[in-house]
């Protein structure tokens, strides 16, 4: 008979999984959104201007239909659907649904119209954070990430925060993880995820009152952590079905 090669998840599953633990210690869970969403969810509700460049077809893949006649739960215009383009849309979905305090981690395939290559595709995975609750701060934050990246990297990475500016939130900063690659004498800073203070005028959108709430959200790409824990130099060999890589995981 031949040899059977026993099946296994894809390693951005496995990563997926490795890092949900990781925030489920922190009493995250898990919420899911559809990859066919509504201009509401993916911008609107996100604080993103009408006019904003993201929005434009060399960014966003739009379906060519009209706009649907669809409603929000207080009767706002769901507008033009699209793939989404970020897991951001899944914060305003679950706010809708959910009364605070809450701690919610979304993991999910977002679709960026734009070339690919070795470090960009047109199909990725993004995972997203959101805690929302009386009192929230900055350092928090910097509390939760460097304890998820210590137990994704190890004990010797590090984080910083960098100002940022993001429609969504406020204030915003980009992080930085110091990581020590195998064989390399000296970490180095790498970038991996945008976060911030929830924007007020997200909270509202939600359905949840910034007067009484606080919140801070952040998300980076699964593929870029795959990327990074495993020594991949190019991000389409996770989409690209070769078994002879695949079957390393």
């Amino acid at each position: 008979m031949p040899n059977k090669i026993p099946g296994h998840l894809h390693p951005i599953t496995q990563t997926i999984r490795e890092i949900y633990a990781v925030f489920a210690d922190l009493g995250f869970e898990i919420a899911l959104g559809p990859e066919l969403e509504y201009e509401r969810y993916n911008f609107d509700a996100l604080n993103i201007p009408a006019d904003h460049p993201s929005r434009d077809m060399q960014d966003t893949f739009w379906l060519k239909e009209k706009p649907t006649d669809a409603k929000g739960p207080h009767g706002e215009p769901l507008g033009r659907r699209l793939l989404a383009t970020q897991t951001s849309a899944v914060q305003i979905r679950f706010m809708e649904t959910h009364q605070p305090p809450f701690r919610t981690l979304v993991p999910g395939k977002v679709f960026r119209n734009e070339a690919t290559d070795a470090t960009h595709e047109a199909q990725f995975f993004q995972l997203e954070g959101l805690l929302v609750d009386r009192k929230v701060s900055l350092a928090e934050l910097k509390g939760v990430l460097e304890h998820a990246f210590k137990k994704l990297f190890g004990p010797q990475s590090d984080i910083r925060f960098r100002p940022s500016f993001f429609p969504f939130t406020e204030p915003s900063v980009e992080v930085d993880v110091k990581w020590q690659k195998p064989g390399e004498a000296e970490p180095r800073w790498l970038e991996v995820l945008g976060a911030g203070l929830v924007h007020p005028s997200v909270l509202k959108a939600g359905g949840i009152d910034p007067t009484e709430w606080q919140g801070f959200a952040f998300a980076f790409g699964v593929d870029r952590i795959v990327m990074l824990k495993h020594g991949i130099d190019d991000i389409r060999l996770l989409y690209n079905g070769d078994l002879r890589f695949l079957n390393q995981f």
